[in-house]
């Protein structure tokens, strides 16, 4: 009976070590994937968004009207970045997401304020991502009543007594119960395309590379480029089917509403595949081995469900992550998702969101195509 042998032992562990020493990819993938977590989660994430972008809708110019305003920018919460004139105006700029409110101060607000009439001040919010929004309109009360309270003096300090003088009425468009799945639900879509879409491609043909049946199909007169784009063709099919099956789930088990034109959404999705699988398909012939195709993959999908929006809100984030995050086709197939379903949004208003996709498929397919050919040389 052998027995145990510290020689035989620690010989073991130099060779994995001289393993790990050689394979360099691995070694930092195992360094940088925690780095990444811990500079995402430290420094990028927050629940509790600030700064928002903020149209302003006065149709009053008293005192009171310009007293709203500062104390709700004085906040932290709301920024003033645009004035509007009317509530089309208004209504367009939260379906594109070019603003996360707006402040609407009525005609003849102070003159309501100081008979006596308790006017309303609106606050119409994109409500798209509850988190975004929430605790910016809870302070909204608080800050109006604050205004009034230091506004309302002498011969007014009367108006101060309950019931208060002034009241903010917020309109949460899109879903106004603040519905999580709503938002959490169309999101799903983009996320399980990126995480499937990626991994297969960079797994499938770095496994046949493994085999040697990849040398053998190219043995015969099929271009590289056609090899390539025979593979993915059946990977689009199947992102068609997932996401197929998400917008079913969400719309007979969660309820989700999807007022836009689902044919449009599908044709945008054909980009943002497209695009996932140029990334595969680049990370593919960038590994050795399926295990560092799958690290490829983890650590492409990590920053993206982190830097787009679908699990914190991505205005909450700063700015040089807000510009990491814009990189990615993830961002902007969120924007489209939510869009369409929540918002009814037409092409116009997501053709800014498209482009970005393109480019990136456009330049990841390219680079895919170029290394596979210098792989195969």
């Amino acid at each position: 009976m052998s027995v145990f042998s510290f020689t035989r032992f620690y010989a073991v562990i130099a060779k994995e070590f001289v393993q790990m020493r050689r394979d360099r990819l691995t070694f930092a993938m195992v360094l940088g994937i925690p780095l990444l977590q811990l500079v995402l989660f430290g420094f990028a994430i927050n629940s509790d968004p600030r700064h928002l972008p903020t149209a302003l809708l006065v149709q009053d110019r008293g005192r009171l009207s310009r007293s709203i305003a500062q104390a709700m920018a004085n906040s932290d919460y709301f920024d003033f970045e645009r004035e509007v004139s009317t509530e089309e105006e208004a209504h367009a700029l939260i379906e594109r997401g070019e603003a996360q409110f707006v402040l609407q101060v009525p005609e003849n607000f102070e003159r309501d304020v100081l008979r006596g009439d308790r006017p309303q001040v609106l606050v119409l919010a994109d409500a798209t991502d509850p988190t975004a929004t929430n605790v910016a309109l809870g302070a909204t009360e608080k800050l109006l009543s604050r205004v009034l309270d230091d506004e309302l003096s002498g011969p007014n300090a009367w108006l101060r007594s309950s019931p208060p003088a002034a009241v903010a009425v917020v309109h949460a468009a899109y879903n106004p119960e603040a519905v999580t799945q709503y938002n959490i639900v169309p999101g799903l879509m983009a996320v399980v395309l990126t995480m499937t879409l990626v991994l297969i491609t960079g797994l499938a043909i770095t496994r046949e590379s493994e085999r040697g049946t990849m040398e053998n199909l190219l043995a015969t007169p099929v271009l590289p480029a056609e090899v390539i784009l025979g593979k993915i063709v059946p990977f689009i099919l199947v992102g068609y089917v997932q996401a197929g099956l998400i917008l079913i789930a969400g719309r007979y088990l969660f309820q989700v509403p999807m007022v836009g034109s689902i044919p449009l959404l599908l044709l945008v999705t054909f980009v943002f595949v497209v695009a996932n699988l140029a990334v595969g398909i680049t990370f593919s012939t960038l590994a050795r081995n399926q295990l560092q195709a799958m690290q490829m993959g983890f650590f492409f999908f990590l920053p993206s469900i982190l830097l787009s929006g679908f699990m914190f809100p991505f205005r909450g984030m700063p700015v040089w992550a807000q510009y990491l995050g814009e990189v990615l086709p993830i961002t902007h197939f969120l924007r489209i998702v939510r869009g369409i379903l929540l918002k009814g949004s037409g092409l116009a208003a997501i053709a800014p969101e498209i482009v970005p996709i393109a480019l990136f498929a456009l330049v990841a397919l390219t680079i895919g195509l170029v290394r596979f050919r210098r792989t195969l040389d």
